[in-house]
């Protein structure tokens, strides 16, 4: 008998090796570490069924025939004599099935190697059969409290695997007959068995949980690459889908992607195409395929597996399949994603996870900017609202200049009645327009300026510098005329002339805006207040200022400053530095705004 064992242990081995590889081997595959990996559904039940089903199979014909005391090591049995047994690893197959798959796998598994085993013949073949669905049974009903992924996890299933194989070993003394073999047999085998199907189980078991921690660790690193490439969008797609902001999205996408080409489009045209076939994806052309539009219909993600589906009109088009993904805001579909491959099978299953991902993050991002835009324009609303208000004591004073010169000299009250027009034109635009250029603005300053002269036409004077260069600049309405009519109201009291200079030039990526008057100042602690809130004093409420500073604020962010020096009876100094590159944005950001 000690001779039988050592012949039967090394001979097991080999043959448990045959099911460890096929188990690497199917460890590889993508759809059976996908169906490990996630709760398992009816179809996914089935498969684990038929998996570990065909690995008792594979036992069954791999096994060791034992003939009274004698071993034959062929490879392949089919079928046994009635004095005959066998020596496999088929109960290790069944109890793995039924830990992973719960009851309904480890039954399906069991069957199916049970009855396979019955069919073979044998005094055992009845006991073996019996054993292995009880196995499946036991195991499955186990199943529904084993967690693959817990420390020890591996440890728990040998002990189970062993346990089921000593479970075997009794059924066959109770019910194969004659009971002197089964007893004979059951010396032999029941070491090489329990041992060999316990360290099958410890390798079969790591193979899974090595799966699992792989797929966790990638779905950790793809977690933070989606995470990373939100992070570097969210500046662009806080301005919404624009040509210019999309293009830098496309870039960055197809950078830290698989991707051969990236496009995004609005619900009407293509705003972006980089990368490949960038000679005819060409951006602001109307889209004409279908797929996109069954995106945007159905707010679904779509494939495209061949040149075909992606009905590019050029026949050499490279890009040979595409996932189009949705882009969302308030659950409607606003524009897409599109991620293009030269090869029909270039998006991997995990690739296909982070774009599933960056489309969901990229649509909570158009969300977040889209009620960033709404709240700027209520926002901006009331300021408006505030600004158009002329207060009525100018509007009369202006009138009442006006109708005194008009008996003294005609010609100078027809220019203040078009300064006047101007004036309110000034305003009515000022209301509608988020941005405007600096030269309209100073067209603002100077009809207010000429009004108020002609009142006063010794009080103060005027002075401008402005660079050439500088005056399409766009920048909020409302910026300049406010800080004047400050100067002009507050700044002059109990001085004879004051002087008010203005002036804007570009210094490297700036423009810088200056208003300077040489009047009363103020202290501090006015100077600290001045901008930042509302001040209630017997002189104003410092409305205009904080106005002007909040607008800029929440049109250019940090990039945008505004600054007040100021000191006792040495002037005020205000300077607005708002960025150059910002320019073609705030042009783009007021369209899309007031576009409707």
């Amino acid at each position: 008998m000690g001779d039988s064992l050592a012949q039967l242990l090394p001979v097991m081995l080999e043959r448990a090796g045959i099911l460890i590889i096929v188990a690497f081997l199917l460890s590889r595959l993508k759809s059976f570490r996908r169906i490990i990996d996630h709760e398992h559904v009816m179809r996914e039940k089935v498969i684990l069924i038929t998996v570990f089903g065909v690995f008792g199979i594979i036992s069954n014909y791999t096994g060791i025939e034992i003939h009274h005391r004698s071993i034959l090591e062929e490879w392949h049995i089919g079928g046994l004599s009635g004095s005959s047994a066998i020596a496999n690893t088929r109960i290790m197959g069944v109890a793995i099935g039924g830990l992973l798959g719960g009851p309904i796998v480890g039954l399906g598994a069991g069957l199916i190697a049970g009855l396979h085993r019955l069919s073979f013949g044998g005094y055992t073949g009845i006991a073996c059969g019996i054993s292995t669905i009880i196995a499946g049974i036991v195991t499955g009903l186990l199943g529904k409290r084993f967690n693959i992924r817990e420390k020890n996890a591996h440890m728990r299933a040998v002990i189970i695997g062993v346990l089921m194989e000593c479970v075997q070993m009794a059924i066959i003394l109770l019910i194969a007959r004659p009971f002197e073999s089964a007893l004979e047999l059951v010396k032999i085998i029941a070491f090489p068995m329990i041992t060999v199907n316990g360290f099958g189980t410890f390798i079969f078991m790591l193979i899974i949980q090595t799966i699992l921690l792989e797929e966790d660790r990638t779905r950790t690193l793809q977690t933070h690459r989606a995470l990373y490439i939100a992070q570097l969008t969210l500046p662009f797609f806080r301005q919404g889908l624009n040509k210019e902001s999309c293009e830098q999205v496309a870039e960055i996408i197809l950078k830290h992607t698989g991707a051969d080409a990236v496009s995004i489009t609005n619900r009407h045209q293509v705003l972006s195409h980089v990368g490949l076939a960038s000679d005819h994806h060409i951006p602001l052309k109307s889209m004409a395929t279908r797929l996109t539009k069954k995106v945007l219909e159905q707010g679904n993600i779509q494939k495209a597996t061949t040149k075909d589906e992606i009905q590019c009109y050029r026949e050499d088009c490279p890009l040979s399949s595409a996932i189009v993904l949705p882009l969302k805001a308030h659950n409607h579909a606003i524009g897409t994603l599109k991620l293009y491959f030269k090869s029909t099978n270039g998006l991997s299953m995990v690739d296909e996870e982070l774009v599933e991902g960056l489309g969901r993050l990229f649509s909570s991002q158009l969300e977040f900017a889209e009620a960033e835009r709404q709240r700027i324009l209520l926002k901006d609303a009331e300021i408006k609202a505030l600004q158009a208000q002329v207060h009525p004591h100018f509007l009369f004073n202006a009138i009442n200049t006006i109708s005194c010169l008009i008996r003294t000299d005609a010609d100078q009250a027809r220019k203040l009645l078009l300064q006047l027009s101007k004036f309110f034109r000034s305003n009515l635009q000022g209301a509608r327009q988020m941005l405007i250029p600096l030269e309209k603005e100073l067209e603002h300053v100077h009809a207010y300026l000429s009004l108020e002269q002609a009142r006063f036409p010794d009080k103060y004077e005027v002075s401008m510098d402005i660079e050439e260069s500088v005056k399409n600049v766009l920048i909020p309405p409302f910026t300049l005329q406010p800080l004047v009519e400050n100067a002009v109201h507050h700044a002059f009291k109990k001085m004879k002339k004051g002087v008010i200079s203005i002036h804007a030039c570009q210094e490297n990526d700036k423009i810088n805006i200056t208003t300077m008057d040489n009047g009363i100042g103020m202290t501090e602690d006015q100077r600290k207040n001045l901008g930042t809130q509302t001040v209630q004093s017997s002189e104003g409420t410092g409305t205009a200022l904080w106005n002007i500073k909040k607008r800029i604020d929440e049109i250019y962010g940090q990039q945008a400053d505004f600054k007040i020096d100021s000191k006792p009876l040495s002037g005020t100094t205000i300077t607005i530095s708002l960025p150059v590159n910002e320019q073609k944005w705030g042009e783009e950001y007021a369209k899309s705004l007031y576009s409707g």
